[in-house]
């Protein structure tokens, strides 16, 4: 329980602030197609017995260069050549799950095992939060810039494809470390719903990357002691209640675009 609880406040602590950059740049779909496309890694490493790492990692370098060759070809759009090269990912580890040779216990690949976390998953949750930190900081201006502002981000110097590319390493680099906890089909929620409850809350980047951040952090903890009393699995009862978190965040939406249209200007009259 320990072990798990450190594990989700360094993702969600990360995972929150990077998951605003997702939304706002409109990656959210990649993110879940990028999770979905590490399943024959993660079945792979479990057969040979490796640490899911050492699968996920060139899952994902494949997945990458697959979409992008794919895409260069003559009539198929972006979002034809992900939808192709996801559902090929994902079907080929269902066939390798399906195997003989896979262990039991192989579908806690898809919703996790965040009480089944090692010392070395936690180094990795750390390096990631460490990274994604650091990144995010160096890169905020750019990313603002190029965020808002696409075409005239290069009178800026600012190279909007370049803005594009480090987000997406952030995003890869994440999911592969937080698959281990929350597993293949769940690992979305945490770089989504936090960000795009803090979205409803705040139009500032830097309040709404604290406060998805601390969003992410509060869900996952309560998430983790809703898995603890009623029995329920820790990854799934992490994910719920991160959706929770985004369900609850649509009303104090609405009520504070109500109180921002009902404020009157100095001068101005009402009819």
């Amino acid at each position: 329980m320990q072990r798990a609880l450190a594990e989700v406040v360094l993702l969600g602590a990360a995972g929150g602030a990077l998951g605003c950059w997702v939304v706002f740049y409109g990656f959210s779909y990649a993110s879940e197609s990028l999770a979905h496309s590490l399943f024959p890694g993660l079945v792979l490493a479990a057969i040979a017995g490796l640490p899911l790492l050492f699968g996920a990692a060139p899952a994902v370098l494949v997945a990458a260069l697959a979409i992008a060759s794919a895409a260069r070809i003559a009539g198929v759009g972006r979002e034809a050549a992900v939808a192709v090269v996801v559902t090929t990912m994902f079907g080929l580890g269902a066939l390798l799950a399906l195997s003989p040779s896979s262990p039991p216990g192989i579908e806690t690949l898809l919703f996790g095992d965040v009480f089944g976390v090692t010392d070395g998953d936690l180094a990795a949750a750390a390096g990631f939060a460490a990274l994604a930190a650091l990144a995010l900081v160096l890169l905020h201006e750019r990313l603002l810039a190029a965020g808002f502002d696409r075409a005239g981000a290069s009178s800026l110097g600012v190279s909007a494809t370049r803005a594009d590319a480090a987000l997406l390493i952030l995003l890869a680099a994440g999911t592969v470390v937080a698959v281990q906890g929350l597993g293949n089909l769940l690992v979305v929620a945490l770089f989504v719903g936090p960000a795009a409850a803090a979205r409803q809350l705040s139009d500032r980047m830097l309040p709404m990357m604290l406060l998805a951040a601390g969003l992410a952090t509060i869900a996952g903890i309560a998430g983790l002691y809703l898995s603890y009393y009623a029995g329920t699995a820790g990854g799934a009862s992490v994910a719920l209640a991160i959706v929770a978190t985004y369900l609850l965040s649509l009303p104090l939406g609405r009520l504070r675009a109500v109180r921002r249209a009902m404020r009157v200007e100095p001068g101005a009259t009402i009819a």
